[in-house]
């Protein structure tokens, strides 16, 4: 997932873009309205998170012009500006939620997550689907442009955890947890015996599962890329 947060303070922007790309989100930041109104038009944003109180055009004129120019991304409002008719006219003009300063970062995770949520690959009769290439949770077995492909239930399991995490890096261990269970060492080559074949059974151009060095994997569409 792609989060572009803009926000005049540099240790906000430190401590908040940190926090979030530990939580496996891709992160670009603008110091003013103008900055982040631009990157949004060039990029796709899965969340766009804006600081109210900004240099030059402000958090409110921000959201109003990136509706005007169709950018349908949902918006999370950070102000230290609390009274509702902020919060109200935040929302009314186009903001998708409004978090007051100060706040922990838990509860910023969790109004990212809640937001995000929705740009999730969501099953659809038994089945997920990310452009030509689709699981089906019940067959155990997966299709690449129409051609069927057999898959094991560990293969299955792992396919699906990537998917759903569409965007989000996942790290080794989240993988053992949800595929394998608790007791299960991280760090075997198993895991990577596993990627391994689904790259070659569902992915042979590596267009979808990528390697993050150190970290786990991700599953996202790119151009040829390990």
């Amino acid at each position: 997932m792609k989060i572009l947060y803009v926000e005049d303070d540099a240790t906000a922007q430190e401590y908040i873009g940190r926090g979030l790309r530990e939580n496996g989100y891709r992160v670009d930041v603008a110091s003013d309205g103008d900055a982040g109104f631009e990157l949004a038009l060039s990029d796709g944003y899965d969340l766009i998170i804006l600081d109210v109180m900004l240099p030059g055009r402000d958090g409110f004129e921000t959201v109003q012009a990136l509706r005007r120019a169709s950018i349908e991304a949902p918006v999370l409002f950070l102000s230290a500006r609390d009274a509702v008719s902020d919060r109200v006219r935040g929302l009314n003009l186009g903001g998708d939620d409004y978090l007051t300063k100060p706040f922990a970062f838990s509860e910023l995770l969790a109004r990212v997550q809640a937001l995000t949520r929705r740009h999730q690959v969501a099953p659809v009769e038994g089945k997920l689907r990310v452009g030509d290439l689709e699981l089906d949770l019940t067959r155990h077995s997966a299709s690449l442009g129409g051609r069927a492909v057999p898959l094991t239930g560990k293969e299955t399991s792992l396919l699906e955890y990537l998917m759903e995490r569409s965007g989000q890096v996942v790290s080794r261990a989240m993988i053992v947890d949800r595929v394998w269970g608790a007791g299960f060492d991280a760090y075997s080559n198993v895991i990577d015996v596993h990627i391994n074949r689904l790259r070659k059974k569902v992915d042979p151009e590596r267009k979808w599962i990528h390697t993050v060095k150190g970290v786990g994997y991700v599953f996202e569409e790119r151009a040829g890329e390990g």
